[in-house]
């Protein structure tokens, strides 16, 4: 049984450390949004080099999440813990010193693959380190630094943006790496699942990241027309068929099918490609609108995102609870109808927007419907399968969530009519962003529909989240398996 305690010496390492890992990852997934128009200046980038930069870590995240966290339980979650803050850390180096962007939209996806080591193995760390009567709290610091590290994490971009350049966005990870590498080697114990036996599904892993990857391709090149988008979209589908395929036949699957069993289950996956969906659009084409439409510098435009993250680090607790009192219903169903409504008062973010009357408004109201939404989606995702799978659950949950925000931030600027050209143009750029918000705002209306039809209040005494308070705005949290 693990036995650390918090208020230890050790304790507190192991607090530093995993923080200090998964705030990595996390920041990665918000500061790069607000340095995309300075990287596309730089590097004479096109719209289309622009979300594969935002995409091709999302594809290799999404893609490899689960098999990161198994490969953590079977060799032990430390050495992949440290392996995967390395490896992200020499992804980030690449990044940073990047000449052309396709050499960093190949650094980008190799980030992915760092992130998919690194950030399941994080709390799994605190699962199995601290004391039993110690871990929740554990777990609670865990998220809310974490939390306020994607608060804060649109400013810092901005902040580096317009100071020493967008490329120590990536180059700040490094020295971040080396004080966490080590200290995870001092202080924090080796653990395994002795549990875990049989072969690594690594056919599924890759599998599903190809078809990610083939999708995404066919959707960002789709305005051209051609036989080889038509090709690439075709091998995408036939890449998931045959992924369906070979989860349904391994007998260790990662993604096994059965969990789709529960009607609630899938009723909240629904939702979440529903509503991440939504929120990956919104973040990846505002960091945008706000400067090249409304004029912002980049630590203006990180700045005006706060309140939104400030709001959810704030609040997500308490929405925790109310949900646990009402059921998982009404708030999954109000949660998107604010957060449609909050995209809807973003058309009127034009050139020469003012912060106070047009911007911040649609943000509150964007940020109430985020906490009002995300910790009941976690509760029910954790209430709706077995206590032994909740960490699978979760991860299948978060992974799903990573997987509709990058098919988003594809497909978006194509249904609203964006050129290849279009962020250097305010003009075009604005009147594509005022057909995107709608498209968003539609797909959360969906997503609160099928809130309401389809899910029920779960049954009492289920597994609840741990991970109360958080701020990330692209997936909802993650939750592991608690040692016994």
């Amino acid at each position: 049984m693990p036995d650390v305690r918090l208020a230890s010496p050790q304790g507190k390492w192991i607090l530093l450390t995993t923080v200090l890992g998964s705030s990595m990852a996390m920041l990665d997934s918000t500061v790069v949004n607000v340095a995309l128009p300075r990287i596309g200046q730089d590097l004479d980038a096109s719209l289309a080099a622009l979300q594969w930069t935002v995409n091709a870590y999302m594809v290799t995240l999404a893609g490899l999440i689960l098999l990161g966290g198994s490969l953590g339980d079977r060799y032990g979650r430390r050495k992949i813990f440290v392996l995967g803050v390395v490896w992200f850390a020499a992804a980030s180096l690449l990044c940073g010193l990047a000449p052309t962007s396709g050499i960093l939209i190949a650094a980008r996806a190799l980030q992915g693959i760092g992130g998919a080591l690194l950030t399941p193995g994080s709390l799994a760390l605190i699962q199995a380190s601290f004391h039993p009567d110690d871990r929740s709290r554990a777990v609670g610091l865990w998220s809310g630094f974490g939390g306020i590290g994607a608060a804060v994490g649109p400013f810092l971009g901005g902040w580096l943006v317009t100071g020493p350049g967008w490329r120590w966005v990536f180059l700040l990870n490094v020295p971040v790496a080396l004080l966490c590498a080590p200290i995870a080697l001092r202080h924090v114990p080796e653990s395994a699942d002795q549990r875990a036996h049989g072969r690594f599904d690594v056919l599924g892993a890759a599998l599903g990241a190809l078809s990610l990857a083939l999708l995404t391709y066919a959707l960002i090149e789709a305005r051209g027309g051609s036989l080889a988008v038509a090709l690439t979209g075709a091998a995408g589908l036939a890449a998931a068929v045959a992924f369906v395929y070979v989860e349904r036949h391994r007998p260790d699957p990662m993604l096994p099918p059965d969990i789709f069993a529960s009607r609630q289950f899938t009723a909240v996956n629904l939702v979440t490609l529903c509503v991440y969906a939504a929120f990956g659009g919104f973040f990846f084409l505002t960091a945008l609108q706000l400067q090249v439409v409304a004029g912002y510098s980049p630590l203006a435009a990180g700045t005006a995102l706060l309140p939104t993250t400030a709001l959810m680090l704030l609040f997500s607790s308490r929405s925790g609870a109310l949900a646990d009192r009402t059921g998982p219903r009404l708030p999954l169903t109000v949660g998107p109808l604010l957060c449609a409504a909050a995209m809807l008062l973003m058309l009127r973010v034009g050139k020469g927007a003012d912060y106070l009357t047009d911007v911040l408004p649609a943000l509150l109201v964007m940020g109430a419907g985020m906490v009002i939404l995300v910790a009941p989606l976690t509760a029910t995702v954790l209430a709706s399968v077995d206590t032994a799978r909740a960490g699978l659950a979760s991860g299948i949950n978060n992974a799903a969530a990573r997987a509709a925000g990058l098919v988003a931030v594809a497909a978006l600027p194509l249904l609203a009519g964006m050129g290849p050209e279009a962020y250097r143009s305010p003009t075009a750029f604005d009147a594509a962003f005022d057909r995107a918000m709608p498209i968003c705002a539609g797909v959360l209306v969906l997503g609160s529909a099928l809130a309401f039809a389809l899910v029920r209040r779960p049954a009492p005494g289920c597994r609840r989240p741990e991970c109360r308070t958080h701020g990330n705005v692209t997936a909802p949290p993650l939750e592991a398996d608690r040692p016994g």
